[in-house]
């Protein structure tokens, strides 16, 4: 259909868009200066600092408003450092810690990051309470299954981040943290009342409204109670009556990516849950890391259909615009100079490790990690001790591909590993090495309470990044 041009343009202010590589092509230039708010970065458009700054200048000299967004959340879902991981710890490890100072500080040096190569919006904290062990959306990415210290920590984050004039957006409203299903992949369902959100779920959104976060991301999860079939994303009671009415924010709604399987699954098509996103009370449109523009000529026709149709307002799709502008012109102040501690990130995880037993007992120890799958939130990231065990690996390999006799009978032998407690294979192979080795365990997901009887040691990392790993290697003697 044919779409009238201030439409058009008012409907591009709407939407959060990518593209593929590391140099932007003419259509997303073009798309810029046609009105678009913004583009979101992914490790696929990253090669190294000098060239992210060259990518992010043309953009902001296409459009000087721009929105350049990333999801840097630190631990295991990393951007910038997506080739070697994380520098930081992430939510899990700065939970355990319990020191707020310090979980403001480390979210400062990542503002102060993603300012120095010319990112405006931090996709993050993540402020989801983790109440499911077994959760495959969330896990290390939450501060903690308590809802009052994912609070505080929440607040702490927002504040350091902002600190650097990058703007942060609490994730993922009103909480992906009880969930045993990936709304990348499906719809997840939660079985609670608004009592239950209200004590479990949203006090750390409710600290970081009051710690001034500039947006907030909506979550593609189901609560039958309140949102019915559709998922949090199309529903005016989350949106609306819940957060902007009971929990008064007034900043930027911004959708979770809407090609993700949950919200296709919902609406039909991406075009069709924009649509559902923006009546609802959604202002900025996530639209994923594949875009076209193809997509985008999509997702424009069905919100001028929606506008022409009377589904979608027009006051409606000029409110999410005004509220876009005004997300847009506080990231776009210059960075705020702040205080930055190269080491601030292995400080912080060596603070983060828990050593059950005895680990002076390991010299010369067989290292074995646990292939694990990831998640698409974090993508593959290198992780773990693999990299910093050098001539001491002797594989790594899915739990069900190794064999305990190839582990040399005369040396002790670590086996790290993310999720242990989720793989019977995993455990297995542990409970079995343990009969005629001496074994430390090196749990490097979320933790749980699953022990292996007659282990020298258990150590609990709350994370697996960079940083995460250089401090286990350095407590096992591998450093």
């Amino acid at each position: 259909m044919s779409i009238d041009s201030g439409l058009r343009r008012l409907a591009l202010r709407t939407l959060l868009a990518a593209f593929p590589g590391p140099a932007a092509p003419g259509w997303s230039l073009r798309l810029l200066s046609d009105g678009l708010a913004g583009q979101t970065l992914f490790a696929s458009n990253i090669t190294k600092p000098v060239q992210l700054s060259s990518l992010t200048a043309e953009l902001r000299s296409v459009r000087p408003d721009v929105l350049v967004a990333i999801d840097e959340e630190a631990g295991d879902v990393t951007r910038l450092a997506a080739a070697t991981g994380s520098p930081y710890p992430g939510n899990t490890a700065l939970g355990a810690i319990d020191d707020t100072r310090l979980t403001h500080d480390i979210y400062q040096s990542v503002g102060t990051d993603l300012t120095t190569v010319g990112v405006n919006l931090n996709l993050a904290p993540t402020a989801d309470v983790n109440t499911t062990t077994h959760n495959p959306a969330i896990g290390t990415r939450a501060f903690s299954a308590d809802p009052h210290l994912t609070a505080r920590h929440t607040a702490a984050a927002v504040r350091g981040l902002q600190s650097t004039g990058v703007a942060a957006c609490a994730k993922h409203f009103p909480g992906h943290g009880s969930t045993t299903a990936d709304s990348h992949t499906s719809l997840p369902t939660i079985a609670a009342d608004r009592a239950t959100l209200a004590t479990r779920d949203l006090p750390p959104f409710r600290a970081a409204i009051e710690a001034g976060t500039q947006a907030v991301m909506t979550a593609h999860i189901r609560i039958p109670s309140l949102t019915g079939d559709a998922p949090a994303t199309f529903s005016p009671a989350i949106l609306q009556t819940l957060l902007r009415q009971e929990l008064a924010f007034q900043g930027a709604i911004i959708t979770d990516a809407l090609e993700m399987a949950a919200a296709v699954l919902a609406a039909g098509s991406v075009g069709a849950a924009a649509v559902r996103a923006l009546t609802a009370g959604a202002d900025l449109l996530c639209l994923g890391a594949r875009v076209s523009p193809e997509l985008i000529d999509h997702v424009l026709e069905e919100i001028a259909q929606a506008v022409a149709d009377g589904t979608l307002p027009t006051a409606r799709l000029e409110d999410a615009a005004t509220r876009t502008a005004a997300l847009a012109n506080w990231a776009n102040r210059p960075p705020l100079p702040a205080p930055h501690n190269p080491t601030i990130g292995l400080e912080a995880a060596r603070q983060a490790i828990h050593i059950e037993g005895d680990t002076t007992r390991l010299a010369n120890a067989t290292v074995i990690q646990l292939d694990a799958p990831h998640s698409i939130a974090e993508g593959n990231v290198p992780w773990g001790l693999a990299p910093l065990a050098h001539h001491r690996l002797l594989f790594v390999a899915p739990p069900s591909e190794i064999d305990p006799s190839w582990a040399p009978e005369d040396r002790p032998v670590i086996v790290a590993g993310r999720r242990i407690h989720q793989s019977p294979e995993a455990r297995s192979l542990i409970e079995t090495l343990i009969k005629t080795h001496r074994v430390a365990v090196v749990e490097m997901g979320w933790p749980s309470p699953w022990r292996p009887q007659g282990a020298s040691a258990f150590i609990t990392t709350h994370g697996a990044s960079q940083a995460n790993s250089q401090a286990a290697a350095e407590a096992l003697g591998l450093r």
